[in-house]
């Protein structure tokens, strides 16, 4: 079990509490109902004290040398929000039903965004664990949990974290969370969590009162930069990896995917994700355990692999790109960002086939260049979407593309993206063709209501639909309560036609491409740009071609294959020398 240093460590002679506050002489300690103790500091910043009465169950919290009480930095568990007290609670109690799961090599992977809150009517751990088996029928291999540390409020996308070990009380306790992991595990099932060490949220992060958890050195879009190599940094630097260990070793976590890291600074001897990478993998020696980035710089050197194709640093990547290509194609939207990538179907294929379309090249609309070399890497080290929690609640009204495109468009480019050997993420809903929107929510006081509220206009000006007058106000319950999925569509006529077509799809990758996505290298393309025309060698020397027309209008001149043996999939109108609107076919020839 992972000793950390931070929370509350429970002995044989009571509780050791304590709290790293280098800006504060004194600390006192308030147990529930009890009068301020005095914690004893040491020369490194750290303030610390055994209570023998303590222990599971213990509420408390601790008070500055200004009288402003703060809750742990290391709890687990708060059970009266961010502001309130903290819970001594013991998770070694917790007695693990599959104690001997060690996971999922990469190949095997099919991710699922969910958002606890929203996944089903109660918005609770306990209340996933219920939908699981529908997730495994459906060809799913690995839930991937949206952030849930601590946040103010009532609910929250879970990006405005402020307490990064203790899973948000309004979904259930700590134990509630390492239940639901067991539950996946005993079905199969992989858990990733989604964290957050870019920045803290804006309300509830104590942690500037008594310590330099910032530095003005460094700039983030949410404001000072997190101090990762400044005076003081060790401590801090400890607090968020050690943070990743326990999700790892003591909730069981089978994955991690790090927010937006080309946010995170740091100009130490050891980059903050290099070391965070390699502890974690220390940490999880004899399991499968993958770390995934959100990076919007396409920094592919955090993805590179070893001479035995293993990954030095992390697994893979959400992969924009891919996303935004398949967008375009099914949707013919190209305002804001997505002009970058529009009126060229070799960006598909490149996409496709090395996983960034940008490697170096100047973006026109982001107004620089982007991007380093990917063809390198196996496709394994990109995760593949057509839509999950941002593409969807970054738009005015959280809406989903089943909601109002052709269906047949739709069930084009799943079909790229599910079979492709890339690593597919569905997005919670979207199996059934769920139209239930995603909006932006969160819930803090009226002042910073309102900045989120002016905020969100501005940020997405340039996207349609943020300047009308009857934009959903993020802050507004009702607006939380409209991302709830609503689970009786996955039962009409539709829903399950839709159901089928995935669950279909995701056997058909299991059973005939994963077992050779091992060893898989990147792709090439070819064709003339008219049609998608993409080839991979996998591993053990198996084909891997796609052709698709993701248009409108039929094809003509296609050199469809012959062999019809060598027949994976295929959709719509495949024929000899032709392909119909919205069809295509993979092949996969074995050696």
């Amino acid at each position: 079990m992972n000793e950390k240093t931070f929370g509350p460590l429970l002995r044989a002679d009571g509780v050791l509490f304590r709290l790293w506050a280098p800006l504060q002489e004194r600390v006192s300690l308030i147990l529930e109902g009890g009068t301020p103790l005095q914690m004893e500091r040491a020369g490194d910043g750290w303030h610390s004290l055994t209570v023998a009465e303590a222990g599971p169950g213990t509420r408390y919290q601790f008070a500055l040398s200004d009288g402003l009480k703060v809750p742990d930095p290391g709890s687990v568990h708060q059970p009266e929000d961010a502001h309130g007290p903290s819970e001594v609670v013991d998770l070694t109690a917790y007695s693990w039903k599959n104690p001997d799961w060690t996971g999922r090599p990469i190949e095997e992977i099919v991710l699922y965004e969910l958002h606890i809150g929203t996944f089903t009517p109660e918005g609770t751990f306990l209340a996933a664990i219920d939908k699981l088996k529908h997730l495994k029928d459906v060809g799913v291999t690995a839930l991937q949990i949206m952030p849930v540390a601590d946040f103010p409020g009532r609910y929250n996308w879970g990006y405005d974290g402020v307490l990064p070990y203790a899973p948000d009380a309004s979904y259930g306790r700590p134990e509630d969370l390492m239940a639901l992991v067991d539950a996946a595990h005993g079905l199969g099932l992989c858990v990733f969590l989604d964290v957050v060490y870019n920045h803290f949220g804006p309300d509830g992060n104590y942690l500037p009162a008594y310590a330099p958890i910032f530095t003005d050195r460094h700039k983030t879009p949410w404001g000072n930069g997190i101090n990762y190599d400044g005076e003081s940094a060790a401590a801090v630097r400890a607090f968020v990896i050690e943070n990743a260990i326990d999700w790892i070793a003591t909730y069981r976590f089978d994955g991690l995917r790090l927010d937006a890291v080309h946010a995170i600074e740091d100009n130490s001897g050891e980059h903050l994700l290099h070391e965070l990478a390699r502890r974690v993998r220390a940490a999880a020696a004899g399991r499968h355990v993958h770390l995934v980035v959100e990076n919007e710089d396409n920094d592919s050197d955090l993805l590179m692999r070893d001479g035995e194709g293993r990954p030095v640093f992390f697994t893979a990547q959400w992969n924009d790109d891919i996303h935004h290509v398949l967008h375009i194609a099914a949707t013919g939207e190209t305002f804001g960002y997505y002009a970058d990538y529009s009126d060229d179907t070799g960006k598909i294929g490149r996409a496709l086939a090395e996983g960034f379309v940008f490697q170096g090249e100047h973006m026109p609309y982001r107004g620089e260049e982007r991007g380093k070399p990917s063809a390198d890497l196996p496709p394994t080290a990109f995760i593949s979407f057509i839509q999950n929690h941002d593409q969807i609640g970054n738009r005015a009204r959280g809406d989903r593309m089943a909601e109002t495109i052709d269906p047949a468009a739709l069930k084009a480019i799943a079909s790229v993206y599910l079979l492709a050997p890339q690593v597919p993420m569905l997005f919670m809903g979207e199996e059934w063709g769920s139209t239930d929107p995603f909006p932006y929510f969160c819930d803090f006081n009226e002042e910073l209501n309102e900045t989120v509220r002016k905020g969100r206009r501005e940020e997405l000006s340039r996207l349609p639909g943020f300047d009308s007058d009857d934009l959903m106000d993020p802050t507004a319950e009702s607006t939380f309560k409209t991302g709830k999925l609503d689970w009786s569509q996955a039962e009409e006529e539709e829903g399950r036609a839709w159901l089928a077509f995935y669950r279909d799809l995701l056997a058909l990758r299991h059973a005939r491409l994963a077992p050779h996505l091992a060893g898989a290298r990147s792709g090439r393309t070819q064709g003339d740009g008219r049609f998608v025309d993409v080839e991979w060698t996998l591993g053990g020397g198996a084909t891997l071609r796609l052709l698709a027309n993701l248009t409108a209008s039929a094809i003509e001149g296609v050199p469809v294959p012959a062999s019809s043996d060598e027949v994976l999939f295929t959709l719509g109108a495949v024929e000899d020398g032709r392909l119909g609107p919205w069809s295509l076919i993979w092949t996969l020839d074995r050696p």
